[in-house]
Formats: C-alpha cells, sequence, structure tokens
C-alpha cells in the first residue's frame, strides 16, 4: 500500500488501515524457550523485591535484566573489535 492510500485510510478513520493477516506473523529472533533456572533463596527474595517495586513480575524483571546485561557484553565486544 502506498504512503497516500494509508494516509487516506487513516484520516477517514477507516478501521482495517493495514491489510495484513497477523495470525502467522512472527518477531525475528523472539521465538520462546522454556527454561528451568535455580536460584538462591535470598537471590528470589531481592528479585521479588525489586520486581514489586518497578511494578512487574519477577520473569519480567529477569528478562530486562538478562537483556541489558547481554547487551553491554556485546557493546563491549564491538568496542574492543573495533579498537584494535
Amino acid at each position: 500500500m502506498k504512503a497516500k492510500a494509508f494516509d487516506k485510510k487513516f484520516d477517514d478513520d477507516e478501521v482495517d488501515i493495514i491489510d495484513l493477516d497477523l495470525s502467522t506473523a512472527k518477531r525475528p529472533n523472539q521465538a520462546q524457550k522454556w527454561v528451568n533456572v535455580d536460584f538462591p533463596a535470598w537471590m528470589i527474595d531481592s528479585l521479588d523485591k525489586e520486581a514489586s517495586r518497578v511494578g512487574v513480575t519477577r520473569q519480567s524483571i529477569i528478562k530486562v535484566w538478562l537483556a541489558e546485561r547481554l547487551e553491554e557484553v556485546a557493546a563491549n565486544k564491538e568496542l574492543q573489535r573495533t579498537s584494535r
């Protein structure tokens, strides 16, 4: 769909702006895989407190922190590679 046609549908308040079948859509690199990880009790308590403070689940806080750390590691590797 061209931008003009999209804009016209939007301006005309059409409900279905985009003709896409999202039932089969997949996000790249976002497939879920279940894992089981054992944590010490003190770590679970700390995770639960932080998750409660932020207003998310324990699983969410773990995912966010792991993603941040993995992105940091990848960025540091990239810096090391380009500084040689």
